[in-house]
Protein backbone atom coordinates (compact mmCIF):
# COMPACT_ATOMS: atom_id res chain seq x y z
CA UNK A 1 0.00 0.00 0.00
CA UNK A 2 1.45 3.38 -1.01
CA UNK A 3 1.09 6.81 0.52
CA UNK A 4 -0.32 9.24 -2.05
CA UNK A 5 0.18 12.93 -1.26
CA UNK A 6 -2.40 15.50 -2.30
CA UNK A 7 -3.26 19.06 -1.34
CA UNK A 8 -6.33 20.92 -0.16
CA UNK A 9 -6.82 24.58 -1.03
CA UNK A 10 -8.20 27.64 0.73
CA UNK A 11 -9.02 30.65 -1.44
CA UNK A 12 -9.65 34.29 -0.65
CA UNK A 13 -10.65 36.84 -3.28
CA UNK A 14 -11.76 40.44 -3.63
CA UNK A 15 -12.34 42.85 -6.50
CA UNK A 16 -13.05 46.59 -6.37
CA UNK A 17 -13.54 49.41 -8.87
CA UNK A 18 -11.02 51.57 -6.99
CA UNK A 19 -11.24 55.23 -6.07
CA UNK A 20 -11.18 56.78 -9.56
CA UNK A 21 -12.97 54.47 -12.00
CA UNK A 22 -16.77 54.50 -12.06
CA UNK A 23 -17.09 50.78 -12.82
CA UNK A 24 -15.06 47.58 -12.60
CA UNK A 25 -13.59 45.87 -15.68
CA UNK A 26 -11.75 43.22 -13.64
CA UNK A 27 -13.06 39.67 -13.29
CA UNK A 28 -11.80 36.56 -11.51
CA UNK A 29 -12.46 32.82 -11.40
CA UNK A 30 -11.90 30.59 -8.37
CA UNK A 31 -12.61 27.01 -9.47
CA UNK A 32 -10.48 25.10 -7.01
CA UNK A 33 -12.57 21.97 -7.48
CA UNK A 34 -11.26 21.87 -11.05
CA UNK A 35 -7.78 23.12 -10.24
CA UNK A 36 -8.07 26.52 -11.93
CA UNK A 37 -7.82 30.09 -10.59
CA UNK A 38 -7.70 33.14 -12.86
CA UNK A 39 -7.65 36.95 -12.85
CA UNK A 40 -8.60 38.96 -15.95
CA UNK A 41 -8.18 42.72 -16.26
CA UNK A 42 -10.33 44.18 -19.03
CA UNK A 43 -9.21 47.11 -21.18
CA UNK A 44 -11.32 49.22 -23.47
CA UNK A 45 -13.48 51.15 -21.05
CA UNK A 46 -17.12 51.49 -22.00
CA UNK A 47 -16.28 49.98 -25.37
CA UNK A 48 -16.03 46.52 -23.84
CA UNK A 49 -13.22 45.89 -21.36
CA UNK A 50 -15.67 44.19 -19.05
CA UNK A 51 -16.89 42.03 -21.95
CA UNK A 52 -13.32 40.95 -22.68
CA UNK A 53 -12.60 39.97 -19.08
CA UNK A 54 -15.96 38.19 -18.76
CA UNK A 55 -15.30 36.27 -21.98
CA UNK A 56 -12.04 34.92 -20.57
CA UNK A 57 -13.59 33.94 -17.24
CA UNK A 58 -16.76 32.46 -18.72
CA UNK A 59 -14.85 30.30 -21.18
CA UNK A 60 -12.24 29.05 -18.72
CA UNK A 61 -15.06 28.25 -16.28
CA UNK A 62 -16.12 25.43 -18.63
CA UNK A 63 -12.87 23.54 -17.96
CA UNK A 64 -13.88 20.55 -15.83
CA UNK A 65 -11.95 17.75 -14.14
CA UNK A 66 -9.27 16.23 -16.36
CA UNK A 67 -7.05 13.13 -16.40
CA UNK A 68 -3.64 14.79 -16.67
CA UNK A 69 -1.80 18.05 -16.08
CA UNK A 70 -1.19 18.47 -19.78
CA UNK A 71 -4.91 18.15 -20.49
CA UNK A 72 -5.70 20.78 -17.85
CA UNK A 73 -3.23 23.25 -19.34
CA UNK A 74 -4.29 22.48 -22.91
CA UNK A 75 -7.98 22.98 -22.16
CA UNK A 76 -7.37 26.19 -20.25
CA UNK A 77 -5.29 27.66 -23.06
CA UNK A 78 -7.87 26.51 -25.61
CA UNK A 79 -10.63 28.36 -23.72
CA UNK A 80 -8.49 31.51 -23.54
CA UNK A 81 -7.95 31.29 -27.30
CA UNK A 82 -11.70 30.88 -27.79
CA UNK A 83 -12.26 34.02 -25.71
CA UNK A 84 -9.65 35.75 -27.87
CA UNK A 85 -11.69 35.00 -30.99
CA UNK A 86 -14.92 36.18 -29.38
CA UNK A 87 -13.30 39.43 -28.30
CA UNK A 88 -11.93 39.93 -31.81
CA UNK A 89 -15.42 39.43 -33.24
CA UNK A 90 -16.81 41.95 -30.76
CA UNK A 91 -14.12 44.46 -31.78
CA UNK A 92 -14.98 44.03 -35.47
CA UNK A 93 -18.67 44.59 -34.73
CA UNK A 94 -17.69 47.86 -33.02
CA UNK A 95 -15.78 49.23 -36.03
CA UNK A 96 -12.42 47.89 -34.89
CA UNK A 97 -12.17 49.56 -31.48
CA UNK A 98 -9.45 47.93 -29.38
CA UNK A 99 -10.73 45.85 -26.48
CA UNK A 100 -8.96 43.07 -24.62
CA UNK A 101 -7.93 41.66 -21.27
CA UNK A 102 -4.77 40.72 -19.47
CA UNK A 103 -4.86 37.26 -17.91
CA UNK A 104 -3.01 35.43 -15.15
CA UNK A 105 -4.03 31.85 -14.38
CA UNK A 106 -2.92 29.22 -11.88
CA UNK A 107 -3.56 25.52 -12.57
CA UNK A 108 -2.93 22.66 -10.15
CA UNK A 109 -2.84 18.94 -10.84
CA UNK A 110 -1.78 16.48 -8.12
CA UNK A 111 1.41 17.89 -6.57
CA UNK A 112 2.28 20.20 -9.46
CA UNK A 113 1.25 23.67 -10.59
CA UNK A 114 1.48 25.73 -13.78
CA UNK A 115 0.87 29.40 -14.51
CA UNK A 116 -0.06 30.92 -17.86
CA UNK A 117 -0.35 34.63 -18.48
CA UNK A 118 -0.71 37.37 -21.04
CA UNK A 119 -0.13 41.02 -20.12
CA UNK A 120 0.72 42.51 -16.73
CA UNK A 121 -1.59 40.67 -14.37
CA UNK A 122 0.66 38.61 -12.11
CA UNK A 123 1.08 35.40 -10.13
CA UNK A 124 3.32 35.33 -7.05
CA UNK A 125 4.32 32.45 -4.79
CA UNK A 126 4.93 32.81 -1.05
CA UNK A 127 7.11 29.91 0.10
CA UNK A 128 9.05 29.61 3.34
CA UNK A 129 8.48 33.30 4.07
CA UNK A 130 9.75 34.52 0.71
CA UNK A 131 7.56 36.09 -2.00
CA UNK A 132 8.60 35.38 -5.61
CA UNK A 133 7.00 36.74 -8.77
CA UNK A 134 6.39 33.73 -11.03
CA UNK A 135 5.16 35.67 -14.06
CA UNK A 136 7.02 38.27 -16.10
CA UNK A 137 5.12 41.34 -17.29
CA UNK A 138 4.41 41.78 -20.97
CA UNK A 139 5.00 45.53 -20.88
CA UNK A 140 7.09 48.08 -22.69
CA UNK A 141 8.99 48.96 -19.52
CA UNK A 142 9.84 45.28 -18.86
CA UNK A 143 11.25 44.95 -22.38
CA UNK A 144 13.43 48.03 -21.78
CA UNK A 145 14.63 46.55 -18.49
CA UNK A 146 15.43 43.22 -20.15
CA UNK A 147 17.48 45.00 -22.83
CA UNK A 148 19.33 47.08 -20.24
CA UNK A 149 18.06 50.36 -21.69
CA UNK A 150 16.75 51.58 -18.33
CA UNK A 151 17.50 50.76 -14.71
CA UNK A 152 15.00 49.41 -12.15
CA UNK A 153 15.05 52.85 -10.52
CA UNK A 154 14.18 54.55 -13.82
CA UNK A 155 11.46 51.99 -14.45
CA UNK A 156 9.60 53.04 -11.31
CA UNK A 157 8.80 56.45 -12.83
CA UNK A 158 8.91 55.60 -16.54
CA UNK A 159 6.22 57.68 -18.34
CA UNK A 160 4.96 54.67 -20.33
CA UNK A 161 5.16 52.27 -17.41
CA UNK A 162 1.65 50.91 -17.92
CA UNK A 163 1.89 50.25 -21.68
CA UNK A 164 1.34 46.52 -22.21
CA UNK A 165 2.69 44.58 -25.19
CA UNK A 166 0.32 41.60 -25.05
CA UNK A 167 -3.35 41.08 -24.19
CA UNK A 168 -6.09 38.60 -25.00
CA UNK A 169 -8.29 39.86 -27.84
CA UNK A 170 -6.00 42.40 -29.50
CA UNK A 171 -4.54 40.07 -32.16
CA UNK A 172 -5.71 36.91 -34.01
CA UNK A 173 -4.00 34.72 -31.38
CA UNK A 174 -3.38 35.22 -27.67
CA UNK A 175 0.35 34.86 -26.98
CA UNK A 176 0.72 33.21 -23.57
CA UNK A 177 3.79 32.40 -21.52
CA UNK A 178 3.95 29.62 -18.92
CA UNK A 179 5.94 28.44 -15.92
CA UNK A 180 5.77 25.19 -13.94
CA UNK A 181 6.69 23.91 -10.50
CA UNK A 182 6.03 21.38 -7.74
CA UNK A 183 3.82 22.18 -4.76
CA UNK A 184 5.07 22.29 -1.19
CA UNK A 185 3.00 22.27 1.97
CA UNK A 186 1.81 25.80 2.90
CA UNK A 187 2.66 27.27 -0.52
CA UNK A 188 0.54 30.39 -1.01
CA UNK A 189 -0.16 31.94 -4.40
CA UNK A 190 -1.20 35.52 -5.11
CA UNK A 191 -2.97 36.37 -8.38
CA UNK A 192 -3.65 40.04 -9.02
CA UNK A 193 -4.35 42.74 -11.56
CA UNK A 194 -2.00 45.71 -11.89
CA UNK A 195 -4.39 47.75 -9.76
CA UNK A 196 -2.63 46.14 -6.78
CA UNK A 197 0.97 46.21 -7.98
CA UNK A 198 0.66 49.85 -9.00
CA UNK A 199 0.26 50.83 -5.34
CA UNK A 200 1.68 48.04 -3.17
CA UNK A 201 5.29 46.86 -3.25
CA UNK A 202 6.28 43.20 -3.20
CA UNK A 203 7.70 43.37 0.33
CA UNK A 204 4.42 44.84 1.55
CA UNK A 205 2.43 42.05 -0.09
CA UNK A 206 4.70 39.53 1.61
CA UNK A 207 4.16 41.16 5.00
CA UNK A 208 0.39 41.33 4.63
CA UNK A 209 0.14 37.71 3.45
CA UNK A 210 2.40 36.20 6.11
CA UNK A 211 0.44 34.63 8.95
CA UNK A 212 -2.94 35.72 7.55
CA UNK A 213 -5.77 33.65 6.17
CA UNK A 214 -6.19 33.98 2.37
CA UNK A 215 -9.27 36.19 2.73
CA UNK A 216 -7.72 38.38 5.41
CA UNK A 217 -4.62 38.81 3.24
CA UNK A 218 -6.83 39.93 0.33
CA UNK A 219 -8.76 42.35 2.52
CA UNK A 220 -5.56 43.85 3.94
CA UNK A 221 -4.01 44.37 0.52
CA UNK A 222 -7.19 45.91 -0.85
CA UNK A 223 -7.46 48.33 2.06
CA UNK A 224 -3.86 49.46 1.60
CA UNK A 225 -4.51 49.99 -2.10
CA UNK A 226 -7.62 52.06 -1.36
CA UNK A 227 -5.76 54.05 1.28
CA UNK A 228 -3.23 54.98 -1.42
CA UNK A 229 -5.81 56.20 -3.90
CA UNK A 230 -6.57 53.06 -5.97
CA UNK A 231 -6.30 54.74 -9.38
CA UNK A 232 -7.36 51.54 -11.18
CA UNK A 233 -9.65 48.58 -10.66
CA UNK A 234 -8.03 46.08 -8.33
CA UNK A 235 -8.49 42.32 -8.05
CA UNK A 236 -6.66 40.12 -5.56
CA UNK A 237 -6.85 36.36 -5.09
CA UNK A 238 -4.84 34.34 -2.56
CA UNK A 239 -4.69 30.53 -2.76
CA UNK A 240 -3.05 28.50 0.02
CA UNK A 241 -2.34 24.79 -0.31
CA UNK A 242 -1.93 22.41 2.61
CA UNK A 243 -0.85 18.84 2.31
CA UNK A 244 -3.16 15.99 3.15
CA UNK A 245 -2.20 12.32 3.21
CA UNK A 246 -4.30 9.68 1.49
CA UNK A 247 -3.46 6.01 2.12
CA UNK A 248 -3.89 3.90 -0.98
CA UNK A 249 -2.95 4.27 -4.63
CA UNK A 250 -1.30 1.95 -7.10
CA UNK A 251 2.10 1.80 -5.45
CA UNK A 252 3.87 3.94 -8.02
CA UNK A 253 3.96 7.04 -5.82
CA UNK A 254 4.01 9.28 -8.92
CA UNK A 255 1.06 11.29 -10.25
CA UNK A 256 0.16 10.69 -13.87
CA UNK A 257 0.71 13.24 -16.60
CA UNK A 258 2.24 16.03 -14.55
CA UNK A 259 4.17 19.07 -15.66
CA UNK A 260 7.96 19.13 -15.37
CA UNK A 261 9.27 20.26 -12.01
CA UNK A 262 10.50 23.58 -13.42
CA UNK A 263 10.36 25.36 -16.73
CA UNK A 264 9.43 28.47 -18.64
Amino acid sequence: MSVDLRFRFETGAVTHQGCIRDYNEDRYLAAGENGVWLVADGMGGHYGGDYAAESVVDNVRTVQRVSSAHELQSRTIDRIQLANRLIQDRSISMDGVTIGATVAALMVYDAHYACVWCGDSRVYQLRDGRLTQLTRDHTEVQELLDRGVISPEQAENWPRKNVITRAVGVSPNAYLDSVYGSLKDRDTFLLCSDGLTGHVADHEMQRLMTGASPQLACDRMLQLTLDRGATDNVTIMVVRCTQKTVVGGNGSGAPRGTWPARGV
